[in-house]
């Protein structure tokens, strides 16, 4: 069995993308008929060029590096539910994008692995967080679900159940959120991939 190395340009370029990552997640935007606490950042943009770079191993610690050094400079403010939420759909987004785009290196490949991605990331956040993350956060805030529901309606009325919620509110968060990623990605990647490229091929 092959296993991926990275030699030190690759860790030190990863390494650099966390870095940005976690940057990144400072420049929030509220979405109108999403809830107080989920803002939109473009945060995954540097772990999907990472990843079409240097393949989908190195996204993901990408992603992983972002989530540490977020903790370590800001803690938690969501008992590291939050946390757990961001590894599980920024994941979704970016190792689905880069399997694709490994397996056929063209641009056509990288637009469809921005599409699948960010179809990959919609879903996976709307299961994740119905049968999840809000259950889980709920309790150990001690409320009721339908607190969720309500402080959502004041700003969403499609938003009338716990179900409603997550299709008119966190569904089209994440369908905004991964259109935005993705078209800044699809700008940027072409003219900043030769730098990660450079001696930084992965050794199998």
């Amino acid at each position: 069995m092959n296993k991926k190395k990275f030699n030190i340009s690759e860790i030190t370029k990863i390494s650099i993308l966390g870095t940005i990552s976690v940057l990144l997640m400072f420049i929030k935007v509220p979405l109108p008929f999403a809830p107080t606490f989920m803002e939109m950042d473009i945060a995954e943009l540097p772990a999907l060029i990472g990843g079409f770079a240097m393949g989908p191993l190195a996204g993901f610690l990408i992603v992983c590096i972002k989530i540490l050094l977020n903790i370590v400079i800001n803690g938690t403010k969501t008992f590291y539910v939050g946390e757990l939420s961001n590894l599980i759909v920024s994941s979704a987004f970016v190792l689905t994008t880069a399997f694709i785009y490994k397996h056929n290196k063209s641009k056509k490949s990288a637009l469809l692995g921005l599409v699948v991605g960010s179809i990959s990331m919609s879903i996976v956040a709307t299961l994740s967080n119905y049968f999840i993350i809000f259950p889980l956060y709920a309790k150990l805030l001690k409320i009721d679900l339908n607190a969720f529901v309500g402080m959502v309606a004041k700003i969403n009325p499609l938003v009338k159940s716990y179900f409603t919620l997550m299709v008119f509110s966190v569904l089209p968060f994440n369908l905004v959120k991964t259109f935005v990623t993705s078209l800044v990605t699809s700008l940027l990647y072409k003219r900043i991939s030769p730098i990660l490229k450079r001696n930084g091929n992965i050794s199998e």
